[in-house]
């Protein structure tokens, strides 16, 4: 088998309701990072207990490193696969120190038959300072906040140097500054290490930063798998558009192989992801950096909101049609817009990867 992990038509259910409907990934390389992405209740966590052992398969397999770990005839116990599960709300143990759980962790590691890989090279005290609780080792679970607890889970399961790493929401409960930090020092530990991991979260934001590649996970199945830039920038369905609402789609006809036409815009050109026949109809999608600002531009529409998001603004305008257009400008730019106020768009208009759908 040449991928390092696989996760293979596998489907589970509860009280008679699918909850993972024929699910199939894999990760080609050790030391990759996968995130699955998707809303609440969908399953995302249900994937890391069926890989840790926790949950019993309707059917399909798991492999990892060529190993079986679940079939409809294998089942090795979770303390045996050398698979290390940090929950977001993380169990720690009461009556041990920081230290004392995190120390379960090596202990764990050293009765675990698949565990060949020796140890990290990073040590406990390197580990606490890199997540910012190098002051905790005494201190009781009780004594530290959830924040602290959960960042304490992620060292107990990365110190034993895991085949494969499953991380459920790891940062939600840290504050925007803390949470980029400890994002930018789990990825070079695990990066570093080789760590294979696979990561459950609700937020785009951080499964882009820190993942090779991101499975999208809508009405039980991955909707999407595939690179963050791809995810982002060429979405494979309008379920996608939707689970981001980062975009709009607007109506056009296709006038060439590579240009379309739209009432409000005009022409537009850019590279067609999919093929389509000449005079087709079709509804693009318009990301807000698709389009640019222009002040001489004659293509003006009213600006009907704006968004301040520090290093630039969202300005949504509305077309003669009623559709409302995300654009994004710098927020250093030398003319700002209020409500109510008209705002030109550059002509003609190029967007790179015109993503279409019928």
């Amino acid at each position: 088998m040449s991928n390092y992990f696989e996760f293979n038509n596998i489907s589970y259910n509860v009280n008679g309701e699918s909850i993972l409907n024929n699910i199939s990934f894999n990760i080609k390389n050790r030391g990759d990072i996968i995130s699955i992405l998707g809303p609440s209740g969908v399953g995302k966590t249900t994937i890391l207990r069926c890989i840790a052992g926790l949950r019993k398969i309707e059917n399909g397999s798991i492999f990892l490193k060529d190993q079986i770990l679940t079939d409809s005839s294998t089942c090795i116990d979770p303390e045996d696969r050398n698979v290390a599960l940090c929950f977001q709300d993380n169990a720690l143990f009461p009556h041990y120190t920081v230290e004392e759980n995190i120390q379960f962790g090596i202990k764990k590691s050293l009765f675990c038959s698949k565990n060949k890989n020796g140890p990290l090279a990073y040590s406990m005290d390197q580990l606490l300072e890199l997540f910012y609780i190098p002051n905790l080792k005494h201190k009781y679970p009780h004594e530290i906040s959830a924040g602290e607890a959960q960042r304490v889970g992620i060292v107990r399961s990365i110190i034993h140097n895991p085949d494969l790493l499953l991380l459920d929401e790891p940062f939600a409960n840290l504050d925007q500054n803390l949470r980029e930090k400890a994002q930018k020092n789990l990825k070079e530990i695990v990066k570093t290490s080789k760590i294979t991991t696979i990561i459950v979260t609700h937020d785009k934001y951080e499964a882009f930063y820190l993942s090779d590649y991101c499975g999208i996970l809508l009405n039980g199945k991955i909707a999407q798998f595939d690179s963050p830039y791809n995810i982002h920038h060429v979405p494979n369905s309008k379920e996608i558009i939707e689970f981001f609402n980062r975009g709009v789609l607007v109506t056009a006809k296709v006038i060439s192989e590579n240009t379309l036409y739209n009432e409000d815009l005009g022409e537009i050109k850019g590279e067609l992801i999919k093929k389509y026949s000449k005079g087709e109809m079709v509804e693009l999608l318009i990301q807000p950096e698709d389009l640019v600002h222009d002040d001489n531009s004659k293509l003006k529409f009213d600006v009907v909101d704006k968004k301040f998001r520090g290093t630039d603004l969202i300005y949504t305008l509305k077309t003669n049609s009623n559709i409302l257009l995300p654009v994004f400008v710098h927020s250093h730019h030398e003319h700002l817009h209020d409500v109510n106020e008209k705002f030109g768009l550059k002509q003609p208009i190029y967007i790179d990867h015109l993503v279409c759908f019928n």
